[in-house]
């Protein structure tokens, strides 16, 4: 999560990549899916290696845990202004 963070919610928009709104897509449709909508999969191949080896390491450690969320790790107001960004919320 620390290192996808950067990624999706560089400082400025210049620093955005083209990583940067499919790792916001994938850490808010983990947030809230049903209203930021979803994560395709396909978004894994279309990502530098590492990127989508720290996003499968999320989604196995959400396998094995009971529901946890972005909030919990102490990310709910980074999420949010990811949303903000991506969603315009």
């Amino acid at each position: 999560m620390a290192r996808l963070v950067p990624i999706a919610l560089p400082p400025t928009r210049a620093g955005e990549t083209g990583a940067s709104p499919k790792v916001a897509d994938f850490l808010l449709a983990w947030w809230n899916g049903g209203d930021n909508g979803h994560f395709p999969v396909l978004h894994l191949c279309n990502l530098d290696e590492t990127i989508a080896e720290d996003m499968l390491t999320v989604l196995a450690y959400l396998a094995q845990n009971p529901v946890i969320y972005a909030d919990e790790w102490g990310y709910r107001d980074t999420m949010a202004e990811i949303c903000e960004r991506y969603r315009g919320e």
